[in-house]
């Protein structure tokens, strides 16, 4: 099988390239950037199951020119492969040819032009003869992979460096409107470059330039599918667990629910227990409906725990994002050894989450080390699931897997429709959608606004065009008018946007009339909400939850 290597720098879309690669079908494996290139992860006498086409090196929140700035084995430019770096990766590939790399006066960030330069162009590039006489089979190369450009499109960017002076033999062959490298390929090598980041989804023609590269340069053949991924998936948990009990910690939510699904459908079900916390931070009703639901995918063990009080005294008196997020972290893993004491498990069992490659990325644990910290996750931040880690003792059968994906995963393994699409629920639950302090009668009153416009929002038939919707309630009173009455009521956000992937999101254009008719039926019907905002912020700059 045919298969391409991501070196990973530290980005933040790094496992997005390679999961677009494996929506093309090709295999994909994101490695540390500065690993070691063995012939064992090559595969290069061609006897291993997976044959390498290329390899592509990602972005960076780092420098080039700096010391922490990762650096890749650099027999990765005498093995002939085709190479594309995207980013950082092109400026890496250029500075260590003897380019230079320096840093803009302004940074480049989101949407940018770029345009394909005439002279170089696809038309132009077999007759050029100073890349005809160069290398004749590179020019074809060349060719395929400028196949994959639109003349002119807008691309994504996000860099504060740019290339000042090309290596020799390296061509320019696109621009930015800003007057930069957009586009670079060398004159005799496959070495291919992007100063722009074709793997997100705001990037016009990105998944064209990235199987341009895959199939025309590289040759790939399409050869993996999500079907396969599970299989290999439930053969490795069954080999690392063996006859151990496994404990998953469940929200029901989409993550943990297809986690638990993919648990019981590979372990024997006795094996499996499932942990629900009723934290008094879920949604309306969420505790009978992860009951119902997990009942029906088979589970034998659920044990619900009702911890309301526990996690609201926690969380007295804070009002900091990351202070909340630590403290019910700490609290999630502290209730669940007391309650897998109770239960009687041996120490040899396994805890299992429903964590996300995205979790990871933002929390700063990707597969390399250069990632940088957005915010801490419960089950990936916290001191004490550290600690589980490096025991061994973690289960995360989706760390590898982006939302759309797990959802994928789940209708194969059978998880219903009704909960496959449920929109995103953050770990920490409305504590994060509740900004400052935290109190029963705030949950309860986002608790009932939320639910009322989720309602709202599948009756119009919006749901479904939503990649994820919500509530937020605001640590601010405005003044308002009820029955001819003075009053002070809470300030209620709402929140919907559009994705495919989460790590890039616009803003859902709601109708006026129908975000108008929301807004009413939410002041009329929720007593304590006197007035409703809607955020029209996209990701970047935002992040999708406000805490």
């Amino acid at each position: 099988m045919d298969k391409i290597i991501v070196l990973d720098f530290g980005s933040q879309t790094t496992q997005l390239i390679g999961r677009r690669i494996r929506d093309m079908g090709v295999y994909s494996e994101v490695i540390p950037g500065d690993t070691p290139l063995t012939d064992e992860i090559l595969n290069s006498n061609g006897k291993g199951p997976d044959k390498v086409r290329g390899i592509i090196l990602s972005g960076s929140p780092e420098s080039v020119y700096t010391k922490e700035g990762a650096v890749p084995d650099q027999k990765i430019y005498t093995l002939g492969l085709p190479l594309l770096g995207i980013c950082y990766g092109l400026q890496r590939m250029n500075y260590d040819q003897s380019g230079k790399v320096e840093p803009l006066s302004k940074r480049e960030y989101g949407r940018i032009g770029v345009k394909i330069n005439s002279k170089n162009s696809i038309t132009n590039i077999i007759t050029n003869s100073d890349v005809k006489n160069s290398n004749t089979v590179n020019s074809d190369l060349v060719a395929r992979f400028l196949a994959g450009f639109a003349p002119s499109f807008t691309a994504w960017m996000s860099h504060g460096d740019t290339l000042t002076t090309l290596a020799d033999g390296f061509r320019e062959y696109g621009i930015s409107d800003t007057g930069y490298p957009a586009v670079v390929i060398h004159d005799t090598k496959p070495w291919f470059g992007l100063q722009f980041h074709p793997e997100v989804t705001h990037c016009e023609g990105g998944d064209e330039i990235l199987k341009a590269f895959v199939f025309g340069v590289c040759g790939a053949t399409a050869g993996w599918t999500m079907e396969q991924y599970v299989e290999e998936v439930r053969a490795s948990l069954a080999k690392r667990v063996g006859n151990n009990p496994v404990l998953l910690l469940i929200s029901g939510g989409v993550d943990s629910t297809v986690a638990g699904a993919l648990l019981l459908k590979t372990l024997k079900s006795d094996q499996v227990h499932l942990m629900y916390m009723d934290t008094g931070l879920m949604r309306k009703d969420e505790t009978k409906t992860v009951k119902t639901t997990l009942e029906k995918l088979g589970a034998r063990h659920l044990h619900i725990i009702y911890c309301e009080e526990e996690f609201l005294g926690a969380l007295k008196g804070l009002e900091e994002p990351e202070a909340k997020r630590r403290a019910i972290g700490d609290l999630f893993i502290t209730i669940q050894e007391r309650e897998v004491a109770r239960l009687g498990l041996p120490d040899s069992y396994f805890l299992a989450q429903g964590t996300l490659y995205t979790d990871l990325i933002e929390s700063g644990k990707g597969v390399g080390k250069k990632a940088h910290l957005i915010k801490s996750h419960h089950n990936v931040g916290s001191p004490l699931v550290d600690a589980k880690r490096k025991l061994g003792r973690i289960i995360e059968p989706l760390d590898k897997l982006y939302k759309d994906e797990v959802r994928r995963l789940g209708r194969i393994i059978g998880v219903d429709e009704e909960v496959v699409c449920r929109h995103p629920f953050p770990g920490p639950g409305l504590a994060v959608r509740i900004l400052g302090e935290v109190t029963k009668e705030k949950c309860d009153i986002l608790r009932d606004a939320d639910a009322l416009y989720i309602e709202e929002l599948k009756r119009r038939g919006f749901y479904d065009e939503i990649w994820q919707a919500f509530a937020v309630l605001l640590p601010i009173r405005s003044v308002g008018v009820a029955g001819d009455v003075r009053k002070y009521g809470w300030v209620l956000a709402l929140r919907a946007i559009t994705s495919a992937d989460g790590m890039t999101a616009d803003v859902y254009p709601f109708p006026t009339k129908d975000l108008l008719e929301i807004s009413t039926l939410i002041t009329n019907t929720v007593k304590d909400i006197g007035r409703v905002t809607y955020d029209i912020s996209s990701k970047p700059p935002a992040t999708i939850e406000w805490e």
